[in-house]
């Protein structure tokens, strides 16, 4: 029996959470897990979670903004840091050689056949290739403000060959548009950490260990 594909969302360091979802899933040797990025920040243990995805083949992911930020701040950009991620800065380091040669090799899509992974959305009617850095890490709705809340999803207006799922906007429940399942449920605000089983068409979600960020 072929394994499955296992797509989680938002980890951001709830590295136990992570594994009871795994656990929950029954995931097998033959699986793989793909996550739509954020592995870092806010959370406690952005380490272990990174340690997992640099060394075990079956865990891919996509780069999220706050990867991208500390990659971009690790190879000697000038980037204004915001809270979350001097913390998580200042936490790894002293090993940043090693997680920034991790990230840079990180894509901003997975294609999985029937669907793609992306961190945060996509424009409607746009080719994948003309895709911005900053929309597939920060899109939210398609007003002038990409990462405002107030105005049209693009996963309400998206209707492309693939499904795309995707993360960055945290919702109680998964998102659900017309080609596209966000799977962000706010794990480190104490929510839940979601992952969506392809070959199942079935969500496995597991409840937050606590309320790690408050923001």
């Amino acid at each position: 029996m072929p394994g499955r594909t296992i797509v989680v969302g938002d980890i951001h360091g709830c590295y136990d959470e992570l594994i009871a979802l795994l656990d929950k899933a029954g995931f097998g040797q033959d699986d793989r897990v793909v996550s739509v990025g954020d592995l870092i920040a806010k959370g406690p243990k952005n380490r272990e979670v990174l340690q997992l995805f640099m060394t075990d083949p079956r865990f891919k992911t996509v780069i999220g903004n706050h990867d991208l930020a500390l990659r971009r701040k690790w190879s000697g950009e000038k980037v204004k840091l915001k809270y979350a991620q001097k913390v998580t800065h200042k936490e790894l380091k002293s090993k940043k050689e090693i997680y920034v040669s991790f990230f840079n090799r990180l894509p901003f899509t997975i294609d999985l056949g029937t669907h793609l992974v992306v961190h945060a959305g996509l424009r409607p009617e746009v080719e994948l290739y003309s895709q911005t850095t900053c929309d597939m890490t920060l899109l939210r709705t398609l007003g002038k403000n990409r990462e405002s809340q107030d105005g049209t999803p693009w996963y309400d207006v998206y209707d492309g060959d693939k499904v795309v799922l995707f993360g960055h906007w945290p919702a109680p429940e998964p998102r659900i548009g017309r080609k596209a399942i966000g799977l962000d449920t706010g794990c480190v605000y104490g929510y839940n950490l979601t992952a969506y089983i392809i070959e199942e068409d079935r969500f496995v979600s597991v409840k937050a260990k606590r309320v790690y960020d408050e923001s």
